[in-house]
């Protein structure tokens, strides 16, 4: 079973969270929300409350097949100033295991230098912070072990380019079906 951790700050946006997570509990992953807060409820940008699986602070993080940070403002931000957030994507990048971002959130990446010579996206305004990294302003976009995604728009493309990459382009296809998402290619 693939596993997945979604890091739920203070300000997070709600649907760049818990769109991916949706997405990906449907295709069969275990899917993990960790507050990066001493506390497990955590207040969104847009003032929705949600309840995560647990805390990141103190506690080791259990492997897993991605880390998936969402965007959102002061979110992005708080989870850039987190340490253990910081250490544990430093460990993944690494070690080349799947680090997936989007909206703002792929600054976080970016300012690690992680992004340097890859194809990356982000919110509008944020491009700066992707350091060295070849902009693609499309929804999603995969470049070697990074995932990255233009903002809440975009979620669900984002949520299907994570399946597609963790299970391949057949179980993004069903999946497409399954919840009735049109294809980019269908829209024009």
């Amino acid at each position: 079973m693939k596993k997945a951790a979604i890091f739920i700050a203070p300000g997070f946006e709600e649907v760049e969270a818990l769109t991916p997570a949706d997405v990906l509990k449907r295709a069969g992953a275990d899917v993990e929300l960790i507050s990066i807060t001493e506390d497990k409820n955590v207040t969104g940008s847009h003032g929705i409350t949600i309840v995560c699986d647990r805390v990141l602070e103190g506690k080791t993080v259990e492997e897993k097949d991605i880390l998936i940070l969402p965007g959102g403002m002061p979110g992005t931000k708080n989870l850039q100033n987190n340490h253990a957030l910081k250490n544990l994507l430093i460990d993944y990048n690494a070690k080349k295991k799947w680090i997936a971002a989007i909206c703002a959130a792929p600054m976080i990446p970016g300012e690690l230098g992680f992004l340097k010579g890859r194809k990356a996206t982000c919110y509008p305004g944020y491009e700066h912070h992707l350091k060295e990294a070849h902009h693609y302003p499309v929804p999603a976009i995969t470049d070697g072990h990074i995932i990255t995604g233009r903002g809440v728009g975009a979620a669900m493309e984002f949520a299907i380019e994570i399946a597609a990459n963790l299970w391949g382009p057949q179980k993004a296809s069903e999946l497409r079906d399954k919840m009735v998402i049109p294809r980019l290619s269908d829209l024009q």
